[in-house]
């Protein structure tokens, strides 16, 4: 089930020039489903990419971290030409073995292809603890790159799903210079999503022609506002991984300055399709049959107003009414005292559920009847606004229900 979400039509997800997918059945996991994924990136291409906080991270993000550093430290002789991903199996709690599993794949990968392995990136999604099946994902890669088509985005999208009920693919477009500039991308999550960053993997390419040194701070500028934006259940990840990457084979000129007016229209176009990709997680979030909007306003600090909505975002307690549909409400401002902004005033504090005012000066609205907020809990999107009055600070975060399917889902991960 998901929230107003529907697979991708192909015929919408545009190609990106320069980059080709490719996918097949390597058997990681079971037998008969599309789990082994290939990128592959023209000359030239630059990328740069955000990965999990959790300190015990996967595998192949270490593997992928070294191998950008290598790229990043080379700038000329160098640039990443593949991204090997496979679903199943997130090679993660593996010790020295994982380590040598993740990179074992990309020399395979690169053998291949004749390349260096600095220059392929893996990535591994699945269950936590076992051992990555090298062989079968070796054996698998000639037919994924056999298959490889520019054409093959929500392909990919469906390869690349471990729990995510739908494949998750946007395309835009912007005008450059008068040069026309495709933005692509692709993503997966479902579960285990938590900021910073989720059980989620995200491709995003484009043909426009970016300077490589500006790459890395644009995957982190992307990622700030769109997948550090969600929340499912709080948990933080240990294979999340966000690439960005540039195929520079678009004939504008090269951007070298976001502020610029192509460097502004672009980075809005990806922020557009980055922002679409995280809430496609959300709204296919394990069990979900809401989509909620948490903004926080007047706050001192937009830190404080993220402590606030993920406060909200993160409470059982909260998340269940809204699966309900009970405007149990009270639950929304406890979460707001124990978000950990110490001299907060609760007298100044409003809060709205749509359009509906349900507190004002830190109490109930006298106006507010609960039929009200009930109508608004019906709906399959709702959007709650909290004013602090405290300052002009704001910010968003996006979240979903906490269902009885959430659980189920869960407790029968691996079976």
């Amino acid at each position: 089930m998901t929230v107003n979400l529907q697979a991708p039509n192909p015929a919408n997800i545009l190609p990106v020039p320069g980059v080709r997918l490719g996918i097949t059945e390597a058997g990681v996991r079971k037998v008969g489903r599309k789990d082994l994924t290939v990128i592959l990136l023209d000359e030239d291409s630059a990328v740069a990419g955000v990965f999990t906080q959790n300190r015990y991270c996967a595998a192949p993000v270490q593997v992928c971290r070294e191998h950008l550093s290598h790229v990043q430290a080379s700038q000329v002789d160098t640039q990443i030409r593949a991204l090997v991903i496979n679903t199943g199996n997130a090679n993660a709690g593996t010790g020295a073995k994982g380590l040598a599993d993740a990179r074992a794949t990309a020399d395979a990968m690169a053998a291949l292809l004749k390349v260096k392995p600095q220059q392929v990136l893996p990535f591994s999604t699945g269950v936590i603890m076992e051992n990555l099946p090298v062989d079968r994902i070796v054996a698998g890669m000639p037919a994924a790159i056999a298959d490889a088509q520019t054409a093959h985005w929500a392909k990919a999208a469906e390869g690349i799903m471990t729990t995510d009920t739908v494949p998750k693919a946007f395309s835009a477009q912007v005008v450059l210079s008068g040069q026309t500039v495709t933005i692509t991308g692709i993503s997966k999550g479902a579960g285990m999503i938590r900021p910073n960053m989720a059980t989620m993997l995200g491709f995003l390419a484009t043909d426009a022609n970016i300077d490589a040194s500006l790459l890395p701070a644009l995957a982190t500028d992307l990622a700030n506002s769109s997948f550090n934006r969600i929340t499912i259940d709080g948990d933080t990840s240990t294979n999340d991984s966000f690439m960005v990457m540039a195929t520079r084979k678009a004939a504008h000129p090269v951007i070298s300055n976001w502020d610029s007016v192509d460097g502004k229209a672009l980075r809005a176009a990806m922020m557009s399709v980055a922002q679409q990709l995280a809430h496609a997680i959300v709204r296919d979030g394990e069990g979900a049959t809401k989509f909620i909007t948490i903004r926080i306003d007047g706050g001192k600090t937009s830190e404080e107003c993220r402590l606030a909505a993920y406060a909200i975002a993160h409470s059982p307690l909260v998340k269940t009414a809204f699966f309900a549909s009970d405007p149990n409400l009270g639950r929304i401002l406890a979460a707001v005292g124990y978000a950990g902004i110490n001299d907060l005033d609760q007298d100044l504090i409003a809060m709205y559920l749509d359009d509906v005012c349900v507190v004002q000066n830190g109490g109930r609205n006298p106006a507010y009847q609960e039929a009200d907020g009930q109508r608004v809990m019906k709906q399959s999107e709702i959007t709650i606004r909290i004013d602090l009055g405290r300052g002009t600070a704001t910010d968003t975060v996006w979240t979903c229900d906490l269902s009885h399917d959430y659980v189920s889902i869960n407790a029968d991960y691996r079976s």
